[in-house]
């Protein structure tokens, strides 16, 4: 039973715990993506982890604000917008236009790009070393995996002598990773035809294109509109019957054939880190830009099956993960 002086000395304490509550800083995070978290789910998750491993939990210590462009690029702007408006602590951003405009809304609030193609070539960064200014994060080095995801296409279609190249050329990185691929593809004997999809309204007629011109197999990058549309594309290229490499696992869990490319999820949890050095004092701009360390193969059989294509042996080894 409570007694009289107990709940005299818990009034007493009561101010005492409301001001520590009060005292405690609470982080504010704004996520500025280009799909829905639902389609995000994996890769955001492992950032939460990241965070709460190093102290900050989501209520008590973190709000994050996830604002998603949907993959509509021109929504870019009015969210970074939006966040610095809301005076957010730090933006957590993926891929070069989500980058470019939450640099051009804020020069102040640090910036943590959870992946981004080439942030010295599309003018986020001064250098990999050095970034300069509010903006650090990883890089997906997007534009040198185009030889190897070209090499294991290749080793799914051997008789592949045109590939076509699904890309959104009003995105910066795309323009310098299509560069990258058809170089690559020269290099290898191989003809690679440019899909140039702006919009969601392109991508029908660019698979009609792509059967009309006769390509053997089709490779798809990762960018807004591609990530936003990846049901649609997977499901173009199945009806197609055309065999597709994919950037991301996300494709390959959704139908699609093969994705090579950095993981992501991993980037995430990285991302994470940075957030923490910045919020305990340190200056973006003086924190090197990182490259992936981890590289997935992922394999879906049962599409393969369905394509008629035969998964190589050695190819099978090398995955990290397949589809029966």
């Amino acid at each position: 039973m409570t007694t009289r002086r107990n709940l005299l000395g818990l009034l007493c304490l009561a101010p005492f715990a409301a001001r520590a509550q009060q005292g405690r800083r609470v982080y504010r995070v704004g996520a500025l993506e280009t799909t829905s978290l639902r389609a995000n789910t994996e890769n955001f998750e492992r950032f939460r982890r990241g965070m709460e491993e190093r102290g900050y939990v989501e209520g008590p210590s973190l709000v994050i604000a996830y604002r998603s462009a949907e993959g509509r690029t021109e929504r870019f702007a009015p969210l970074a917008a939006e966040l610095v408006h809301s005076k957010v602590d730090l933006i957590l951003t993926r891929g070069t236009p989500a980058s470019l405009a939450a640099k051009r809304a804020t020069a102040t609030i640090p910036i943590v790009m959870a992946v981004v193609a080439d942030p010295v070539e599309s003018g986020l960064a001064a250098s990999l070393a050095r970034p300069g200014g509010n903006v650090t994060g990883l890089t997906s080095a997007s534009g040198e995996l185009a030889p190897k995801r070209l090499e294991v296409l290749k080793a799914l279609v051997p008789k592949m002598s045109r590939v076509a190249v699904y890309a959104n050329l009003d995105n910066l990185a795309a323009q310098a990773t299509w560069r990258d691929t058809d170089q690559a593809a020269r290099s290898m004997g191989i003809e690679a035809m440019l899909l140039d999809v702006r919009s969601t309204e392109q991508i029908g007629p660019a698979f009609e294109k792509a059967i009309g011109e006769r390509a053997d197999a089709l490779l798809v990058g990762i960018e807004t509109l591609a990530a936003s549309n990846r049901d649609a594309i997977v499901e173009r290229a199945a009806r197609h019957k055309l065999p597709a490499m994919y950037s991301a696992r996300d494709f390959v869990d959704a139908g699609g054939l093969v994705s090579y490319g950095v993981n992501y999820a991993d980037l995430y949890y990285r991302a994470a880190g940075y957030a923490d050095r910045i919020f305990k004092g340190a200056r973006p701009g003086e924190l090197p830009i990182e490259r992936p360390s981890k590289f997935s193969l992922f394999i879906n059989r049962r599409t393969a099956n369905s394509l008629g294509v035969v998964i190589p042996p050695d190819l099978l080894l090398r995955a990290d993960w397949t589809v029966d």
